[in-house]
């Protein structure tokens, strides 16, 4: 009788932990409880982008897909399949203590630089770039994961060599070495998009470290040399700088995209057309779903849904600063210097997306983070928030004197 009492106990135990951590999940969703585990407003947003992207990828991809494969759902049924994954990725990333990213960030960094020089070598080629290596079905953008390992790389540098970086030049130009052969790599593809972000991110993380002011007028002339030495080399690169200043001369080759682009603006003007009732996504604007979506929110919500869209990321932006400098007040130096190289990471390549689509900078091919279409851009992404949500959870278990376990609560 003792023995069936005892595995009946042991049947209910695990039973009465498991009910717990379902009212526990359940208290998270609903706001109930008064201290929270994870930054609900984080993941509201972050969401809700992912909700509003699969609407509009399906929107804009539904003419395109069409055409090239006979189903119009094609494309939003792949998008589906990505938020599936990415949501999967983003609950497992929260199970992983940020110390772990911390230990491996050399290992992760050494991997992204070889999967920039991998591509080189067997990637396939679409468009006249060589950014994919495809594995079967499935194809691996080694530029999305090269900025994802590159920020935690310089998280943690920055929390091992805060003072060197702040007292030496060779702390503050250690990472700059490091960035200069990440950008060789993606040039080869070439990717200056890519190599744009990276190089701003890496720059505004320094910032933030307390490196010292001259330095980085230093970076900022040479980076101005830079940029003007690759236009003259590179003939597209001064075709694509005179096109998008006067996209009009040639309306119909080098400046068709951007002036398609321009007029769904223009259609758009102050409510839209309507969601569904785009134009240009009729087989005028080249890459509707992709790098220029945001053409499409706005002929189809108008100026309101553009300025919907970027509110909210702003506001994701602005909840991972603050996560950063909440967990630099508690001294986490590494978890702090992270969620900032985050933030500007999804602050300038949305600025450039939209940029970009908007007439306002020159045509580079980069995704709207969490909203356009994309299984690469969407999973780092997500990723990206995982580690957001798990760095500020880790806070706010400290903020409690509780140390922090592997596994999320």
């Amino acid at each position: 009788m003792s023995t069936v009492r005892e595995e009946q106990l042991n049947l209910e135990i695990p039973e009465s932990q498991a009910n717990t951590r379902l009212q526990q999940l359940f208290d998270w969703f609903r706001g109930t409880t008064s201290e929270p585990l994870y930054d609900r407003v984080l993941f509201v947003l972050a969401m809700s982008l992912l909700a509003f992207g699969f609407i509009m990828v399906t929107s804009a991809s539904l003419p395109t897909a069409e055409r090239l494969t006979g189903n119009p759902f094609h494309f939003a049924i792949r998008h589906g399949v990505y938020i599936v994954i990415s949501l999967v990725i983003m609950l497992a990333t929260l199970r992983v203590p940020t110390q772990s990213w911390n230990l491996h960030s050399g290992k992760l960094l050494l991997i992204g630089l070889m999967m920039l020089l991998l591509v080189l070598i067997i990637g396939h080629e679409v468009n006249g770039s060589q950014r994919w290596i495809k594995v079967g079905p499935i194809t691996i953008q080694s530029a999305e994961m090269a900025k994802l390992f590159f920020c935690i790389y310089m998280a943690s540098y920055l929390s091992r060599r805060e003072d060197e970086v702040r007292e030496a030049a060779k702390g503050f130009i250690k990472p700059l070495f490091l960035l200069f052969i990440a950008a060789v790599l993606l040039l080869m593809q070439p990717d200056f998009g890519t190599v744009v972000v990276l190089s701003a991110t890496t720059v505004a993380m320094l910032f933030l470290a307390g490196a010292r002011l001259w330095q980085f007028f230093a970076v900022f002339l040479t980076c101005v040399l830079a940029l003007i030495l690759l236009i003259i080399v590179e003939p597209y690169r001064m075709q694509r700088l005179l096109t998008f200043l006067e996209p009009e001369k040639d309306p119909f080759g080098a400046g068709y995209q951007l002036m398609q682009s321009l007029i769904a603006f223009g259609q758009g003007q102050f409510s839209g057309a309507g969601l569904g009732n785009s134009i240009q996504k009729l087989q005028y604007l080249p890459e509707a779903h992709t790098d220029f979506i945001m053409a499409v929110i706005a002929e189809e919500l108008g100026f309101l849904g553009v300025l919907a869209v970027i509110a909210t990321v702003l506001m994701l932006v602005w909840r991972a600063l603050v996560i950063g400098r909440r967990c630099l007040m508690l001294e986490q130096r590494y978890g702090g210097y992270l969620a900032y190289g985050i933030s500007v990471w999804f602050s300038i390549q949305a600025f450039v997306n939209i940029g970009v689509a908007s007439g306002a900078l020159p045509t580079k091919g980069l995704t709207l983070p969490m909203v356009s279409y994309g299984g690469n851009s969407l999973i780092v992404s997500a990723l990206a928030v995982g580690l957001l949500l798990r760095i500020d959870h880790e806070r706010r278990m400290t903020g409690r004197k509780v140390a922090p376990r592997g596994g999320a609560e």
